[in-house]
């Protein structure tokens, strides 16, 4: 397969015609075709195109009032050209008597129509008088050199008087159109060719009726064809981007050198081709030259005068910008092209130390600091920014060799020729730089400790990248294992310091550590999960060493939570902290947890919890269920324990084991505590009500036992329900009696004074718990099932505990039997009841009304 020829784009219509008018002139010359008829044709396809577009053009546009001009200038310059087109045609084939003429006719129309269209171009402007008699001069010396060249090339002896007339009036006609196509060729550089394209076409219409005047032969009439077809093209061009917009050229004043040249140079061309032809001047010819002279003369004293203006002006303008310059504070440096200082304002000796002469002719990177040198370097050789001009940050050598920080906005002129160079305007900005590092340090830090704080610790977590690393969050608890605040005696700022202290011993120099709150602390360090945990036990053996205060000796009890930087936000991983350190504090504190997705869930179990608890007895969300005690030898009912459940709509059925801790840490046991009582007594009173002499036993925490008004809140619900006190039994675990032990036995002397039972709930056959035993005092013991296993060496213990119980007067109840092995090992240890879901089931209120009624009396 071969390759498509490119296509390429045909050549436009002006081309072709003055392609072909070019090959008519040429076989006019040649006498191929008649000289006549090669003028007459030439023209003719030479300004057919160019009539054409004009036509378009004056055809084409808008409505309003420019737009109706540039097509009233379009149509009368194509009239022109056409009238100049039909004049090179029709005169050379008229009469020989009617030639000049036909020729004169159509001079005269073509310069009215010319005249006429140019002057309707848009974009004129009023001139100065000063303005004004420049173009007056500048037209008087062309056209002066034009008339003398016109005479003195004239063909000796008589001259016809229509070509003296054509001469002169020529002559300043485009004097006055060059110099103002020279003007205006930067700001409307489409009507300067519109003008450029006028003169050369009358130009040839000039020379057409010199020549008809002169019976010059045919052939010399091809010499002007050139002329017509080159004007009527630059005419049509200069239109068409007046047409456009004729939008201006590039940014400058106009050269001034061409008005002062061209009338010399025309001048002295003539008169060397007339000295070479003619040998020698008329008076007439030695008047006009001398005549060019006083225009060109005038023309330097106006230059002259012009630059004395310019010269005081820019002078002025320069002391000006000095005057401005001098008395800032900023520093103005300008560079060369190659980023050399070629000067500094006065700024730079008087705040900065530079002086002109030391650091002229110096690179810029030798005054900058090396490390911030390539970046501004660079930032100057990029592309200039949409933004406005690029702030450049960086250190500046000042005179005494400091580094100053400063700031620069760069303006860059190399594109300007008047200026040529690269401006930095450059301030100092050290004092409010080190204000705002203050002021940062100042957000970013713990007033009292010294220690960054939330929000730059949050910052840092956000900006980390590199090894994972891991965040503790420790959580620091003064005084001393039963206090909530620092402790008597214990300043609470000096327990933040030196706790701040202790942290800042322990880490490494480039771990951060932050307070976060009143007695919260973060460390975040580099270390990977194992030698975190391992710094972990480290602050936690440093936190919990005691230190003296004015009282005696202090000690922290801290909960430390550990969560690794996997790659999470900043929130979420003190949110992962945090839970880990929740944790830590729900175990009991001095210890380190870490964070996994199971303690997520369980966490956020316990914060519903905290979330639904409050209020759910209000919302009747709380219930008691009732699990019988029965005797071991009959398997009939002597008491009930009334347990609580909490059937909530969020969570479901929430139990004792779970919903107790929550209420303790929320302050709400008292509330529960006081429903439990009140429900359980108004049932205890129902089913007296039945006959039957079963008790109740309700259990109670400990800080319920030791709550000051428990006795007295007991006796009102007992009376208002009208329950019996030997009929409720309170029941206390034995592991959370704690060490207050006097406290407890108090409470329990002073329910045992008004009626009510006690009992001692999980047991423990421990030596400690034997000999606790003796000095509570209770009615009840309830066993575990832990002594009771299946390995009949565990029997003799049961036995003790027993025996002890019955030399106390205490009753032995078997807790948690779980199946029928459990309940024969317990009966055969001697336990009378028994109690468990071998034997029944906790069950609501009304399951349990109907257990008890398959049995036909109750039993104590």
């Amino acid at each position: 397969m071969t390759d498509a020829p490119l296509l390429r784009r045909p050549p436009s219509a002006p081309v072709v015609s003055s392609v072909l008018a070019a090959l008519l002139v040429g076989a006019g010359l040649t006498g191929a075709l008649p000289p006549l008829a090669a003028v007459a044709l030439a023209g003719v396809v030479g300004c057919a195109p160019v009539v054409g577009r004009l036509l378009r053009l004056a055809a084409a546009g808008g409505r309003d009032r420019r737009s109706r001009l540039r097509r009233r200038a379009a149509a009368l310059l194509d009239v022109a050209v056409t009238v100049a087109a039909l004049t090179v045609a029709v005169s050379p084939l008229a009469p020989a008597g009617w030639r000049v003429g036909v020729a004169v006719a159509g001079l005269g129309a073509a310069t009215a129509t010319y005249a006429a269209g140019l002057f309707l171009l848009p974009g004129h402007s009023r001139l100065t008088p000063r303005a004004r008699l420049r173009r007056g001069v500048d037209v008087l010396g062309l056209g002066t050199a034009l008339l003398f060249a016109g005479w003195v090339l004239v063909p000796s002896g008589p001259v016809p008087p229509v070509v003296r007339a054509v001469t002169v009036l020529g002559a300043a006609g485009l004097a006055g159109l060059l110099v103002s196509a020279l003007a205006d060729r930067r700001r409307r550089p489409g009507a300067a060719r519109c003008r450029v394209g006028a003169a050369t076409v009358l130009a040839g219409l000039a020379g057409l009726v010199a020549l008809e005047a002169y019976r010059a032969p045919a052939v010399a009439l091809l010499t002007l064809v050139p002329l017509l077809v080159g004007g009527a093209l630059l005419t049509a061009a200069g239109m068409a981007r007046v047409s456009a917009g004729d939008p201006p050229g590039p940014a400058g004043p106009p050269p001034a050198w061409p008005r002062v040249t061209a009338p010399a140079a025309v001048a002295t061309v003539a008169a060397a081709g007339h000295l070479a032809v003619v040998g020698g001047f008329s008076a007439t010819a030695v008047l006009l030259g001398l005549a060019v002279i006083p225009p060109l003369v005038g023309r330097e004293l106006i230059s002259a005068t012009d630059d004395r203006r310019w010269a005081d002006r820019l002078a002025a303008r320069e002391a000006y910008f000095r005057t401005l310059v001098s008395g800032g504070r900023d520093l103005i440096l300008v560079l060369d092209d190659r980023l050399r200082v070629h000067w500094l304002s006065a700024a730079g000796e008087r705040w900065f130390g530079l002086r002109q002469g030391d650091v002229r002719g110096l690179a810029l990177a030798d005054l900058l600091h090396p490390d911030d040198a390539p970046g501004v370097l660079t930032r100057l050789a990029a592309p200039p920014e949409d933004g406005g001009p690029p702030l450049l940050v960086a250190r500046m050598r000042a005179g005494d060799g400091a580094w100053r920080e400063i700031e620069s906005t760069v303006s860059d002129q190399r594109d300007v020729p008047e200026v040529a160079a690269v401006v930095l305007h450059v301030r100092d900005v050290g004092d409010r730089r080190r204000l705002e590092r203050e002021l940062r340090r100042v957000a970013a830090t713990d007033p009292l400790t010294g220690l960054a704080n939330r929000q730059e610790l949050l910052r840092v977590l956000g900006e980390r990248v590199g090894p994972p690393g891991a965040l503790l969050l420790v959580d620091v608890l003064g005084g001393g294992p039963t206090q909530d605040g620092p402790g008597p005696g214990v300043d609470g700022d000096a327990l933040m310091a030196t706790t701040a202290r202790r942290l800042r011993d322990v880490v490494g120099s480039r771990d951060l550590v932050a307070r976060l709150s009143g007695a919260e602390f973060a460390v975040v360090t580099d270390a990977a999960s194992v030698p975190a945990y391992a710094l972990g036990e480290r602050l936690l053996a440093a936190l919990t060493e005691p230190w003296p205060v004015p009282s005696g000796m202090a000690r922290l009890r801290v909960a430390v939570g550990l969560a690794e930087l996997t790659g999470g936000g900043p929130q979420d991983v003190l949110r992962q902290a945090d839970l880990a350190r929740r944790r830590a504090v729900q175990l009991g504190r001095n210890r380190v947890e870490w964070y996994d997705v199971c303690l997520e869930e369980q966490l956020v179990r316990r914060l519903d919890l905290e979330r639904e608890l409050p209020g759910a007895a209000a919302r009747g969300e709380l219930d008691l269920v009732y699990q019988p005690v029965l005797a071991l030898a009959d398997r009939r009912p002597a008491g009930i324990e009334a347990l609580l459940r909490w059937r909530s709509p969020v969570l479901g059925t929430v139990l004792p084991a779970e919903l107790l801790p929550v209420a303790e840490d929320l302050g709400l046991l008292g509330e529960l505590g006081r429903w439990v009582l009140d429900r359980a007594c108004r049932q205890l009173a129902d089913w007296s009500y039945g006959g039957r002499e079963l008790w109740l036993a309700v259990n109670l925490t400990l800080a319920e036992l030791l709550a000051p008004d428990l006795v007295p809140r007991v006796a009102t619900v007992l009376a208002g329900h009208g329950v019996p006190a030997e009929r409720l039994v309170l029941e206390i675990a034995e592991p959370g009696l704690g060490a207050d032990l006097s406290m407890v036995v108090a409470r329990l002397a002073g329910l045992r004074a008004m009626g009510v039972r006690t009992a001692l709930d999980s047991f423990r056959a421990e030596h400690a718990s034997l000999t606790r035993l003796r000095r509570l005092p209770i009615d009840l013991l309830k066993v575990q099932p832990q002594p009771v296993g299946p390995d009949e060496g565990a029997r003799p213990l049961i036995d003790v505990v027993v025996g002890l119980g019955e030399r106390l007067g205490v009753t032995v109840v078997m807790a948690e039997l779980e199946s029928e092995p459990d309940v024969d090992r317990a009966t055969r240890a001697g336990c009378r009841y028994g109690q468990g879901f071998a034997l029944a089931r906790p069950a609501t209120a009304e399951r349990v009304e109907a257990y008890f009624a398959e049995f036909p009396s109750a039993f104590r």
